[in-house]
């Protein structure tokens, strides 16, 4: 389900009717572009070093002071068979760990190795912002546009087809719009 903007507003941007393009059709055009846009943008995020479970109440233990509070659901992910999606942290013991309800065996301290990653599961600390709405229609619009032109080519304003807008010119486009948002850490890896 779209966070940051919506079908309604994807479509007055195309200029479409619910008639031709239904909510479920746009919803799944956004939920694309944002799985492109958000996880190039500063997150509270923190590298899972360690993780151990007992009484159903797993401990994660982060590599540096994470910025996680009592009550964030977060979705942690590379510690290995365990599903940790959509858990609610229930203390936060130092900076360095925080525990969350989990439903398995009891296991020994395990180290994660590469690091995982714990994300608050949430992206609606962008809502509101102008820059990233803007870059989620501008890549809404492209994959739209991808989607629903002839043989999947985009003519250009010069009648040229344009068979790579979806490749990385299309981060080209919006990069100057998140410049302040995007996490430089993403671009390095």
């Amino acid at each position: 389900m779209p966070s940051i903007i919506t079908a309604a507003q994807l479509r007055t941007v195309l200029g479409v009717s619910s008639a031709l393009y239904n909510d479920a059709y746009l919803d799944d055009i956004i939920d694309t572009s944002e799985a492109v846009i958000l996880p190039l943008l500063n997150q509270w995020q923190a590298a899972v070093v360690q993780h151990l479970c007992e009484d159903q109440i797993e401990t994660i233990y982060t590599l540096a002071a994470h910025n996680f509070s009592v009550g964030d659901v977060v979705d942690i992910s590379g510690v290995g068979i365990h599903s940790l999606q959509n858990k609610t942290i229930l203390t936060v013991p130092n900076k360095t760990s925080f525990t969350v309800a989990h439903a398995v065996d009891d296991h020994v301290l395990q180290n994660v190795i590469p690091s995982g990653l714990a994300v608050p599961n949430s992206a609606t600390s962008y809502v509101g912002v102008a820059a990233v709405e803007s870059a989620i229609l501008v890549v809404s619009v492209e994959v739209f546009q991808s989607r629903t032109a002839p043989g999947g080519q985009i003519e250009g304003l010069d009648f040229a087809p344009s068979p790579y807008r979806m490749g990385r010119s299309l981060f080209n486009r919006v990069v100057g719009l998140l410049g302040p948002y995007i996490d430089v850490e993403t671009m390095a890896q």
